[in-house]
Parts: C-alpha cells; structure tokens; sequence
C-alpha cells in the first residue's frame, strides 16, 4: 500500500475529487482518501510513476506531499 500527503482538502467535494482522479491512473486500484489525515491512499495493481501521483493531485489544485 502506498501513501500520499495532499494538502488543501476542506470537505468532502476535495476527498472526491482526489479519488476520482488517483483512480483514473493506470495501476492504481483500491483507492481511499481521508480528510481527517490529509492523505490518500491506494494499492499498485502494476508499477505507478510516485511522479505521476504527485502531478495528477497537483493538476487538480491540491498540494501532493511524498509517495511513501
């Protein structure tokens, strides 16, 4: 399972919208997004670019921390 920081969710709209786009990347599966921890999580179906993660959180208008 991996684990990503992303700063700037305020409400549940937020947590959907990060779902929604970390789900739509290839090799992600499984896909969880807490408000209360500023973070998403998720599991690799196939290896996923850290890169990529960051980048499709960041293009939505939240702030991606590291993939761990």
């Amino acid at each position: 399972m991996k684990k990503v920081e992303v700063k700037g969710m305020s409400c549940m709209h937020c947590v959907a919208s990060v779902e929604k786009a970390l789900s739509g990347l290839e090799g992600v599966t499984d896909v969880k997004v807490s408000l209360d921890d500023a973070s998403a999580t998720f599991e690799e179906a196939a290896p996923v670019d850290p890169e990529k993660v960051k980048e499709i959180i960041n293009k939505i208008g939240f702030e991606a921390g590291e993939v761990k």
